[in-house]
């Protein structure tokens, strides 16, 4: 897969197909654990979805202990503490094939990340030997205790206090911890408190602590068989070794650990989206009207097509992400490995949270009136879709992080985007029409090339207006977010397909092309709207106008058929019944 590669460095360099991984590149083990959990979700899970919805506490757990013998709760422990320490793809897909789910899926998820990384990261060695085998058997079950009432995104705006006994043997804690995942049957609790009032920091509370109680479980819209509680804080004792990490160290372990529940949240993501396509493309061969199963009818087709594009574009990103950290691993840390891709771990969650809701949302309109019941599963789908754009940093905030994580690292050196924009400058009246060598995608990688170029662009004279105060220009920061996801996600599923094409030859790539060639075509246009609000945002008069033309000859495209495309797409998707590439 190539040498180690920076993270965010997709936005200057121009990337071989040997340096990206892809779905097609599972070996046969990492697809035998997919299997596995796909196998266990079918035979242990899917049957009892009704009961889990209704917040059976012990068949949850009774499943968790299930999925834990057969190893699918230890995957990212360390042998040293009975797990089975998987590569990161095989445990993305263990979280990917967990979606189907629905609701267990999220229990596990919060589980084995949030709940259970912070103490395989940050735990000393006391520590690990004491919670990690139980966690990664299913005896115990985690939970993660960050969100306030009055602090959600502004997570180091938490009110939980922690002060230290005047014995020295335990930290007294006073707060409420609000949105609980599995709080309803946790055992263990990861809690972040301020010592002292100021210092935030980390603790793991068991269950037993004395002052710990459990509030009421949310009534949510979604997601009805995941336990959602607060967690109530008061005079709780919890002993001084359960401090986790350093004193006032804890944002460290807060935010690298959303940086993999972010990428883990897209991977689940990915999972719900093919199985809403399953049960969208069946459900349109067995319904008739007028005489006819309404997968025929093109109007249908296409909304198949696009909910396979979308599907196309976040799993290249999701899986390219996941090479990417496997690849980091070997040269660094784990949460340096994570860390490094802070950037592209918020595109994950973004891309792929709303992809997902735009294929539930056609999944229920292909559905009709039945989708709109609870007798058809595209129902459910829908609701739990709605949670993972607020999980782990809503999209607004990870939007912001965005262009603020790649403007320090190009402040630091650690990439060269404003060398970049600078030689952009020289390039931008010398533009000429890229020449189609009639290869495939050739085209496609021209527009991709420019698309980079435009976020350059758009960004450089952002940050020229505004400077410092650009922090307070949240739509500017939101559009130049946009335009970064855009071109990952376009470079992800054109060089997905190009190696697909290497790979495999032009018949057996045919659909992956197809797919890549749509979701670039439609993301040119969505990002030549956002360039142009973004610079009339900046600028007016003669200014605008020739930055306008710029853009123009950045933009500039022949369109293709996206009739064409989309029949065609739709077509074996229709014959099979699921998404496969």
């Amino acid at each position: 897969m190539g040498d180690f590669i920076r993270g965010g460095h997709f936005l200057t360099e121009s990337l071989s197909v040997e340096q990206i991984f892809t779905p097609e590149d599972f070996t046969e083990e990492q697809r035998t654990i997919a299997q596995t959990t796909a196998d266990f979700i079918a035979g242990n899970v899917a049957p009892h979805l009704e009961a889990i919805e209704k917040l059976d506490y012990e068949l949850t757990r009774s499943l968790l202990k299930e999925a834990g013998e057969i190893g699918l709760l230890a995957a990212d422990i360390p042998e040293a503490y009975d797990g089975v320490a998987l590569d990161k793809i095989s445990s993305t897909l263990i979280t990917e094939h967990m979606a189907r789910g629905g609701s267990f899926g999220l229990s596990h998820g919060a589980h084995v990340g949030i709940g259970t990384l912070p103490i395989v990261f940050f735990g000393n060695e006391e520590q690990k030997q004491r919670y990690l085998p139980a966690l990664g058997s299913g005896e115990k079950i985690a939970a993660y205790c960050l969100t306030e009432p009055g602090s959600g995104s502004d997570a180091l705006g938490a009110k939980t206090k922690a002060i230290r006994s005047e014995d020295g043997r335990h930290y007294i804690l006073n707060g409420t911890k609000q949105y609980i995942t599995n709080a309803g049957f946790a055992d263990v609790f990861i809690v972040y408190a301020k010592v002292d009032g100021d210092k935030f920091t980390a603790f793991i509370v068991d269950r037993d602590t004395p002052g710990l109680s459990i509030g009421p479980e949310e009534k949510k819209m979604g997601i009805k068989g995941s336990s959602t509680c607060p967690v109530i804080l008061e005079d709780a004792k919890v002993p001084a070794k359960n401090l986790l990490g350093e004193i006032g160290k804890g944002h460290h372990i807060a935010f690298n650990i959303l940086n993999i529940g972010r990428f883990k949240l897209g991977a689940g993501c990915i999972g719900s989206a093919k199985w809403a396509l399953h049960l969208s493309a069946k459900y349109a061969n067995a319904r008739v009207q007028f005489n006819s199963p309404i997968a025929h009818f093109p109007l249908i087709q296409e909304k198949i097509a696009n909910m396979a594009i979308e599907l196309y574009g976040a799993e290249s990103v999701i899986y390219r992400t996941a090479g990417l950290i496997e690849k980091a691993l070997e040269v660094k840390e784990p949460l340096q490995a994570t860390a490094e891709y802070a950037v592209e771990c918020s595109i994950c969650k973004i891309l792929a949270s709303e992809m997902l809701d735009l294929v539930a949302d056609e999944g229920v309109q292909i559905h009709g009136g039945y989708g709109y019941t609870q007798e058809y599963e595209i129902e459910r789908i829908y609701r739990d879709a709605r949670i993972n754009r607020i999980f782990e940093g809503t999209n607004e905030i990870n939007r912001l992080l965005i262009p603020d994580t790649l403007l320090k690292r190009a402040m630091k050196g650690e990439i060269p985007l404003l060398a970049a924009a600078q030689r952009l400058q020289s390039e931008l009246f010398s533009l000429g029409i890229h020449a189609d060598n009639g290869m495939p995608l050739n085209i496609e990688e021209d527009l991709i090339e420019r698309s980079k170029k435009i976020v350059l662009f758009v960004a450089g004279i952002a940050v020229q207006k505004y400077q410092k105060a650009l922090a307070q220009e949240q739509e500017l920061l939101r559009n130049i977010a946009d335009l970064v996801i855009a071109v990952f996600a376009m470079e992800s599923a054109l060089l997905r397909a190009k190696k697909k094409l290497v790979q495999s030859g032009p018949e057996k790539a045919a659909m992956a092309i197809q797919l890549a060639t749509a979701y670039i075509y439609q993301r040119i246009t969505a990002i030549e709207v956002i360039a142009k609000k973004s610079l009339a945002a900046m600028e007016e008069g003669d200014a605008l106008r020739a930055q306008l033309s710029i853009l123009k000859k950045l933009t500039r495209h022949v369109p293709v058929n996206e009739k064409a495309l989309t029949r065609a797409i739709a077509q074996p998707i229709i014959e099979m019944e699921k998404y496969s590439i």
